[in-house]
């Protein structure tokens, strides 16, 4: 105290050191401040340092040889860094290395970094990764605080054993998403899809799309253009009318989803399957369709229409509901009816014309009623369809649709190995101005013509030839021949009974025959592209009477069972579907 009186000059000094030490003191307060901010990027060390200040604005600080620096929770290290602590910024040389709070690491041969916006700019050799994914390009801009990537020159993610390519690319950190555009390109080990917009997670493996898609998994090709899928449990769901293209089909929907696992996979609004295969194969229309990969089976409800294809004369057929499988896999906890083992055909002269001799031995012998149930049906006439291994169902209000017949009933069963249409409960079959009723039919088909139609219990055929005249056969049951899709000739066994209306040379209606026997046959003749009665053969314990024609009621000369159905015939395909 006496000293610094006695020394003025020591006391200025001592003075101006309290005052320097306060003003420091606050400085460094205010920059333990800033630090804590998370505002100033700070040293942690280097081998070598070097300070220069070259304006009240640039004052740097170079770090070479394991340079390491510091904001907030994100390290930057390089071989070399230059540090502006004026301005927070910094650039970075040699492998840099940005690791943000140990959740995504950044890699690259140059940085420039802004602190304040706390972005990086980095660029040769760029990869970015956060443990689970890879993400390389030449380069890349990395937001640290929202944690997001951009590159807009090419990148490539890889995931797993995904990898995806584009020309731009923005990863979201926090979200795991990665958003590509321009040329996509995403390969997996068992597809490669192919894009201009894609949204894809991480964690998820899910993509999902907004523009044009195509998806190739083998011989199999998707196009879409808005949906997703799901890489790791092989799902995917498409909108707006995506195509399925295969080898042997294609399959088109207003929205599709498949789950590669199962094999199972659906297809709504105005889904259409159509087979690659012009003669024997089939197409389906549907406003639902449900298919099982593994079973080889279909489920199509909401206005089904399914096609069974050949050359002429394609087969439609419609119902509440159709299903189809395979046979063999219904074989082993169904049986089904061998009903070709008694098949009955026709003599025919070599130009193919029938022989018109009135002997029963022209006529095969046909069976009474069904052979006995068989656990495997007949393959006598199997080699001649494709893909026989099949059987189709349909359920409630089936209609049947082809150019040489048209058919009604409430199910239908129908197998490619035997080629016979099962129709039960009420069935109706028109062929030409020929209209046949029973209990149960079946529809034997050769090629996918019409060979044979049997019917048994309450048979009847019904011909209208005139305005009050029907020419009626009944029998137990009815076998109807066909020649080239066109009724040749049928046989009633049985309480057969007939009305039969005779005509002259010149067409004219001459009698009506009411009569019953053992068994009566009907042939027909072509006359154009129809077939008209040509003669009728009445055999064993014949009781009959004829009639002129203006001596009978004609619209009383009805047999048991008589109904005229031609409004319920379908008249062509679209009618099928109510167009």
């Amino acid at each position: 105290m006496i000293a610094t009186e006695r020394n003025p000059w020591l006391k200025f000094c001592i003075s101006l050191l309290l005052i320097l030490s306060s003003i420091v003191g606050i400085g460094q307060q205010k920059i333990a401040d800033t630090i804590r901010a998370g505002k100033t990027i700070v040293i942690i060390g280097a081998d070598r340092y070097n300070f220069q200040n070259l304006d009240s604005n640039v004052q740097f600080v170079s770090l070479v040889g394991h340079a390491i620096v510091q904001q907030e929770k994100t390290i930057f290290s390089a071989d070399s860094i230059v540090l502006n602590q004026k301005l927070n910024t910094l650039e970075a040389v040699g492998n840099v290395h940005i690791n943000d709070a140990d959740s995504i690491h950044t890699y690259a041969q140059y940085l420039r970094y802004v602190g304040t916006d706390k972005k990086a700019y980095l660029s040769k050799g760029v990869k970015l990764t956060d443990g689970k994914a890879t993400l390389t390009t030449n380069d890349l801009v990395y937001d640290v605080q929202l944690k997001t990537g951009t590159y807009t020159n090419g990148g490539k993610v890889v995931n797993g054993k995904t990898v995806l390519t584009s020309t731009e690319g923005y990863y979201y950190g926090e979200t795991k998403d990665v958003y590509f555009k321009k040329n996509v390109v995403l390969i997996d080990p068992g597809f490669k899809m192919y894009t201009d917009t894609l949204l894809y997670n991480l964690t998820t493996s899910i993509s999902t799309f907004v523009t044009a898609t195509k998806i190739i998994e083998g011989k199999r090709t998707i196009t879409t253009t808005d949906g997703y899928y799901d890489t790791k449990k092989k799902k995917g769901y498409f909108n707006k009318r995506s195509v399925i293209d295969d080898s042997t089909y294609t399959f088109a929907a207003d929205k599709t989803a498949l789950d590669e696992a199962t094999g199972l996979s659906e297809y709504q609004g105005n889904a259409v399957y159509r087979s690659k295969d012009t003669v024997g194969g089939y197409d389906l229309i549907a406003g639902n369709i449900k298919i099982n990969k593994k079973t080889g089976s279909f489920l199509a409800t909401k206005k089904p229409l399914l096609l069974l294809k050949q050359a002429k004369d394609t087969i439609y057929i419609t119902a509440d509901t159709l299903y189809s499988s395979k046979l063999d896999l219904l074989l082993k906890t169904r049986n089904v009816p061998a009903v070709r083992d008694a098949p009955a055909t026709v003599q025919v002269k070599a130009n193919g014309k029938r022989a018109k001799k009135d002997t029963a031995q022209q006529i095969a012998v046909v069976a009474d009623s069904l052979p006995s149930i068989n656990t495997k049906i007949s393959s006598k006439h199997a080699a001649k369809d494709t893909n026989n291994n099949r059987f189709f169902e349909a359920y409630y209000n089936v209609k049947i649709f082809s150019d040489s017949m048209q058919a009604i009933c409430d199910s239908m069963f129908y197998s490619l190995e035997d080629s016979v249409f099962r129709l039960y409960k009420q069935p109706i079959a028109w062929a030409q101005d020929n209209q046949i009723t029973g209990d149960t039919m079946l529809l034997f088909v050769e090629n996918k013509h019409p060979e044979r139609l049997y019917v048994y219990e309450n048979a009847l055929t019904i011909q209208k030839v005139g305005a009050q005249y029907y020419n009626q056969v009944k029998g137990n049951s009815i076998n109807a021949y066909f020649l080239k899709g066109q009724m040749d000739h049928l046989r009633a066994k049985g309480n057969a009974e007939t009305i039969y209306y005779g005509q002259d040379e010149r067409n004219k209606f001459v009698a009506v025959n009411q009569a019953n026997c053992d068994v009566i046959d009907m042939y027909f003749e072509k006359v154009k592209d129809e077939s008209k009665p040509e003669r009728i053969v009445l055999r064993n314990n014949l009781k009959g009477t004829a009639y002129p024609m203006k001596q009978v009621n004609h619209e009383q000369l009805r047999l048991r069972g008589f109904h005229w159905l031609i409004d319920k015939r379908p008249k062509s395909k679209y009618d099928l579907l109510g167009l």
